[in-house]
């Protein structure tokens, strides 16, 4: 027999591959679709969690219009920022859809950072008004910067306001993102002054069981766009209750969270990303609509995006090849 053989791609070896967002967005598009028409298999995720809100979970997913199968072990801790480490680690398995054989180990790190992004533009594609031009990120922080760079990408930004707890975030977010971006970041003073500003809005802290939120009714606009990538931590009950529509990415997964403790004031999505992506249930209604989405994060969203991570770092000859 040959030898089996698997590539692995460290944190920085993925990073040197360096999609871009526009592919990562068509991808995760094409995954979505495929699910809406109940194409993916995607088991809910399981998990440990060694303290309060902190978690490892398994996230295994096929696609296979992609001809992707495998599983992400993944673990968030809030609390690591104080230990100077990332708040997201973990790594990727790809099998080959044929045989199961593994054939590639990744960092998952910069996968999950640019895919939750991505499924926040997507979100908004089908539930923001197209001519939004001014944004808000509330916390600056990993996922404040590639939501930001989905949002980029699908809408005319003028102007973007960015608000974190944190002053010394807040300012090297600034400092960074209007040296990467043509359009104006600026300063916010608080939330408040943040949201009530902006057409699309998104908060990207910590997910937190027992969260504090401070996001008011009446603070988003209407027809402004919310993403929650933070679940609810940020959001009030009155707030989302004022919502005209509410989706999320996957709705066995977001019952799931509800029976764990999740989402106790938040009304059940209309909509998922699959169902709004394959055109079965309708996005915006009018532009009047204050629209929300919860997305929870799918394993299908990294094997969207990780075939086309291995197969651009076998072009490049990025990665060390490890005897199975």
């Amino acid at each position: 027999m040959a030898e089996q053989r698997l590539l692995y791609l460290s944190r920085a070896d993925v990073e040197n591959v360096a999609l871009d967002m526009p592919t990562i967005l068509k991808l995760l598009e094409e995954a979505f679709k495929e699910k809406g028409h109940g194409k993916v298999e995607m088991p809910p995720k399981p998990g440990i969690h060694t303290m309060p809100d902190a978690f490892i979970h398994a996230m295994p997913a096929f696609i296979p219009s992609l001809h992707s199968a495998g599983i992400k072990w993944v673990s968030g801790y809030p609390e690591n920022f104080k230990r100077g480490l990332p708040y997201i680690t973990g790594l990727l398995i790809l099998n080959e859809d044929e045989t199961g054989i593994p054939y590639a180990v990744m960092d998952c790190t910069w996968i999950t950072a640019y895919r939750t992004g991505a499924a926040t533009g997507l979100s908004a594609k089908y539930l923001a008004r197209p001519n939004s031009e001014v944004a808000a990120i509330l916390a600056c922080g990993v996922q404040g910067r590639t939501n930001l760079e989905a949002l980029a990408c699908l809408f005319p930004l003028k102007r973007v306001y960015a608000y974190d707890i944190l002053p010394e975030a807040q300012a090297k977010f600034i400092e960074e993102m209007n040296a990467k971006f043509k359009f104006e970041i600026v300063p916010a003073k608080g939330p408040k002054e943040a949201v009530m500003a902006s057409d699309l809005v998104v908060t990207s802290g910590p997910i937190l069981k027992h969260p504090t939120p401070i996001i008011e009714k009446d603070w988003l606009k209407p027809g402004g766009f919310g993403s929650a990538v933070d679940f609810d931590s940020y959001w009030t009950g009155p707030a989302i209750a004022q919502m005209d529509r509410i989706s999320t990415d996957d709705h066995a997964q977001f019952q799931y969270y509800r029976t764990s403790g999740y989402f106790t004031q938040t009304p059940d999505p209309y909509a998922d990303l699959g169902e709004l992506a394959a055109g079965l249930k309708p996005g915006r209604g009018s532009d009047k609509e204050r629209t929300l989405a919860i997305n929870l994060g799918l394993g299908m969203d990294d094997m969207a995006i990780a075939p086309e991570i291995y197969r651009r770092a076998r072009e490049k000859r990025i990665g060390t090849w490890l005897p199975l």
